[in-house]
């Protein structure tokens, strides 16, 4: 019986990797969280900081949100990686990067409290994302049009 790595094209070794560097940036934008939470007093269990009660409270938010808006797409990137992958692991390896590296500038630009900086540089993760999906795709496309019965 074959093992998984052994049924994996070798290249399927750079989707791995790059889920483990979304991994670390995702624990460095929540190390700025913490960093940030400290600094402007934001105590928790509170997600977000009152403008009522917080002078800070937009650079908090804007920081807690850049974060935040990265976890909710990370199971999205996660499941197009690894199915396109699956068929196309260094175009997605690539993808993965290229992602990665705007969903950092992203973050940055949206934590210097004015919202409208993440979109300077960090909406270029639309590209490797359409990518992705096109990836995931002709996996799903492959595996219809294959020959054999189900």
């Amino acid at each position: 019986m074959a093992t998984i790595t052994e049924l994996l094209p070798k290249e399927y070794g750079f989707v791995a990797i790059v889920l483990v560097l979304y991994c670390f940036l995702n624990f460095y934008m929540a190390a700025q969280v913490g960093i940030a939470r400290k600094r402007y007093k934001v105590p928790y269990p509170n997600l977000y900081a009152s403008e009522s009660e917080n002078k800070h409270a937009k650079l908090f938010n804007c920081i807690q949100r850049g974060h935040q808006n990265s976890l909710e797409t990370m199971p999205i990137f996660f499941m197009l990686m690894i199915l396109g992958g699956l068929k196309h692991p260094s175009i997605c390896g690539a993808l993965g990067v290229l992602y990665i590296v705007a969903r950092y500038f992203y973050f940055k630009g949206y934590a210097t409290g004015d919202p409208i900086n993440r979109r300077k540089n960090g909406r270029l993760f639309f590209v490797p994302r359409v990518g992705l999906i096109l990836c995931a795709i002709s996996f799903g496309w492959t595996l219809l049009h294959r020959g054999g019965s189900s």
